[in-house]
């Protein structure tokens, strides 16, 4: 069975990408539901799938985040990951979507959870802007702020990889992956047609749009908004960036992983420092 990704909200949940995408696990309302029902239901995914890797932003409500970390402790359970990536919402949602479509292939399931740390490097997020006043996720200065307060200002940011802040012009664009990918757009309360023409300068394959993630406004500052994501979207490159990766034993719980962290255990590899080499004595021959 494969290993089940989960998501905390239904629009967080995008369309499939492909015949092989996995549906996601919708968690809802767990701040809001009985404590004993959220836990049986985290229950029985786990006795389902064996595994559950759950995808959340950084703007999620602390409430749900708390009852995700009160269900797992009660659970006592270490076939449960908990992964917040360095992302905007929407950003958050393609890489859950890009691992529900990882999870149809031969990776394990600590593989499958620490392939999420790999591919947030490959995913550029951002969005445009009609105020920074409010943005605190990505560095501003003061002569933004001053213009932000201007009508009709429209500002350019992207959040990640690299944070890039630009005050929306003709001709004026921003940095962005030097690989094919496709552009995903999320329009708030903002009317613009900048998106477009960044996705011809990125070179992305196409651009599809879908509806605002509810925690986008809360993570950028403003609903007067238009989300975006550059992202791969390929599952044979995809898998070839996981498999790629040499592969290790998490040396608290034993499971198979990539990179530096098991999500499910949070453990990282012990550091082995050599002695410092003694200083040889002088002696003078007998």
């Amino acid at each position: 069975m494969p290993t089940a990704i989960a998501v905390t909200s239904a629009d967080m949940a995008l369309p499939a990408q492909d015949e092989r995408t996995m549906p996601a696990v919708v968690l809802r309302d767990l701040d809001q539901r009985p404590l004993e029902q959220s836990l049986t239901e985290l229950h029985t995914l786990t006795e389902q799938y064996g595994y559950v890797v759950v995808v959340c932003s950084l703007a999620t409500p602390e409430p749900v985040v708390r009852r995700l970390y009160t269900l797992r402790s009660l659970l006592e359970s270490d076939r449960i990951a908990l992964f917040r990536p360095e992302l905007p919402p929407l950003g958050t949602a393609v890489l859950a979507r890009q691992l529900r479509q990882l999870a149809s292939c031969d990776l394990s399931p600590g593989v499958l959870a620490s392939a999420g740390r790999l591919l947030t490097h490959y995913i550029h997020a951002g969005a445009v802007l009609g105020s920074v006043a409010r943005l605190d996720r990505v560095p501003v200065g003061l002569k933004a702020h001053a213009k932000s307060w201007v009508p009709g200002s429209q500002f350019a940011v992207v959040a990640h990889p690299e944070p890039q802040l630009v005050k929306v012009a003709p001709g004026v664009t921003l940095k962005g992956p030097e690989f094919s990918t496709w552009m995903l757009v999320a329009k708030g309360q903002l009317q613009t047609d900048w998106v477009a023409g960044l996705a011809e300068a990125w070179s992305a394959h196409g651009l599809r749009e879908t509806p605002l993630p509810a925690e986008s406004p809360r993570w950028w500052g403003t609903g007067r908004m238009v989300e975006f994501c550059s992202h791969l979207a390929d599952l044979s490159v995809l898998y070839q960036l996981v498999t790629s990766v040499r592969q290790s034993l998490c040396h608290w719980c034993g499971i198979e992983v990539i990179g530096d962290r098991c999500v499910f255990c949070s453990a990282t590899p012990p550091v082995y420092e050599p002695p410092a080499p003694r200083a040889l004595e002088q002696r003078t021959p007998a």
